[in-house]
C-alpha cells in the first residue's frame, strides 16, 4: 500500500510503499481518507518524542476514514509501525468514533486534536460545572480559539481569554470571550492583571502557555485569606508554548486555593480521549466551532512536510 514513510529522522517522510497491517484481536482496519499534520507528528517523525519508533515507520497519530462496513469514523492511536498517513491502518475498535455527516473529512481530521485538548480538560480533568468562569490562557492559537467556544458550549458562565497581542481582543470577543487580558508588560504587570480577574472569580484555567505567564498567574493567587479559605481554582496545563519549566514557590500552594492538573496523553486513557473527540465532533455545528485548513494529497508529503502554514495541514487519500 502507499504511505508516508520515515526512513530517517534527518529527512522528511517520502511517499512510497509500506507493508499493509492486519487487524489483531480487538482491532479494526480503517481505510484512511484524511490525516492531519500536528506538532506531535512532526516530533515523532523527527525522533524527538518519547513515542517515536525506529525507522522505517509511517507517521500520523490520528485521522478520518471508513471501516469495512462503510461507516465513516475518526480514529486515533493506530498500531505501530503503521501510523495514520497510510492507505490502511489497524486501530483498537474502542479508539474510533463516528463522524457526523455534516462534517467533511478534512475538517474532522483537522479539528479533532486541538478541539479535544479543551474538551477533555474541561470534562475529564477540571469537571466544569454550569455557570463557572473559565480562563483560557493562550487563546490565540488554534486550540485556544476552539477552547473559547467549547467552554461556552459545555456551560461556562463566563470566559476570559489571554494573548500576547492586544490587537487580538476583538477577535477573541467575536469568538465568545467576555474579557481579554493582554499578556504584555513585565511579569509584575501581568500578575496584577491576573489578580484583578481572580478577585472577580476564576474557577478553571486552561493553560496552553506555562512558563513565566503561568508563574505570573500563580503569584496572583497568593495572599491573605483573612481567616477564610481561598477560592478554589483548577489550573489545567495543556501546552507549553511559553516554556517547559516554572519556578513554583511552596507558598503559592499553601496560601491559595490553587489545584494543579494536567490534561493529555497519560492523564486520560486513550479510549476516553477518543470518546471526547467523538462528543466534540457531534457539537461542531451547534457550538459554531471552526478551524482553518489546507488539504494536500499524501503524495505531496515530502515537499509539504516542512512548509509553514497558518492553517492546519491535512493530507488526503483517494
Amino acid at each position: 500500500m502507499k504511505a508516508a514513510v520515515v526512513d530517517s529522522f534527518d529527512s522528511a517522510p517520502r511517499y512510497g510503499d509500506f507493508a499493509e497491517p492486519e487487524a489483531g484481536d480487538g482491532e479494526v482496519l480503517v481505510q484512511v481518507r484524511a490525516a492531519a499534520l500536528s506538532q506531535l507528528v512532526r516530533l515523532q517523525a523527527g525522533g524527538k518524542h518519547y513515542t517515536s519508533g525506529q525507522p522505517p515507520f509511517v507517521p500520523g497519530a490520528d485521522g478520518v476514514g471508513r471501516l469495512d462496513d462503510g461507516r465513516r469514523v475518526y480514529f486515533a492511536f493506530p498500531r505501530p509501525p503503521v501510523g495514520a498517513m497510510a492507505e490502511r491502518v489497524a486501530v483498537r475498535a474502542d479508539c474510533t468514533a463516528a463522524v457526523p455527516d455534516s462534517i467533511d473529512d478534512v475538517t474532522a481530521a483537522a479539528i479533532a486534536n486541538p478541539g479535544m485538548s479543551s474538551w477533555a480538560a474541561l470534562t475529564e480533568r477540571a469537571h466544569l460545572q454550569a455557570g463557572e468562569t473559565v480562563l483560557v490562557n493562550g487563546a490565540t492559537g488554534a486550540s485556544g480559539r476552539l477552547a473559547i467556544g467549547i467552554a461556552r458550549h459545555l456551560g461556562a458562565g463566563r470566559v476570559i481569554a489571554t494573548g500576547r497581542n492586544p490587537a487580538s481582543e476583538a477577535d477573541m470577543r467575536a469568538l465568545g470571550a467576555d474579557e481579554f487580558i493582554a499578556l504584555n508588560g513585565t511579569r509584575a504587570e501581568m500578575t496584577e492583571k491576573f489578580r484583578a480577574v481572580i478577585d472577580r472569580g476564576v474557577d478553571i484555567v486552561l493553560d496552553y502557555v506555562w512558563g513565566p505567564v503561568a508563574e505570573a498567574f500563580m503569584a496572583a493567587t497568593t495572599g491573605s485569606a483573612q481567616g477564610a479559605a481561598a477560592a478554589r481554582i483548577r489550573f489545567v496545563n495543556i501546552g507549553a508554548l511559553g516554556g517547559y519549566e516554572i519556578n513554583l514557590p511552596a507558598g503559592a500552594l499553601r496560601s491559595s486555593g490553587l489545584e494543579l492538573l494536567g490534561s493529555g496523553l497519560g492523564s486520560v486513557a486513550h479510549p476516553v480521549l477518543v470518546r471526547c473527540i467523538g462528543e466534540m465532533l457531534q457539537a461542531v455545528d451547534s457550538a459554531g466551532l471552526q478551524i482553518a485548513t489546507e488539504a494536500l494529497p499524501l503524495a505531496q508529503v515530502e515537499t509539504a512536510w516542512n512548509r509553514d502554514s497558518r492553517a492546519r495541514l491535512v493530507f488526503t487519500l483517494p
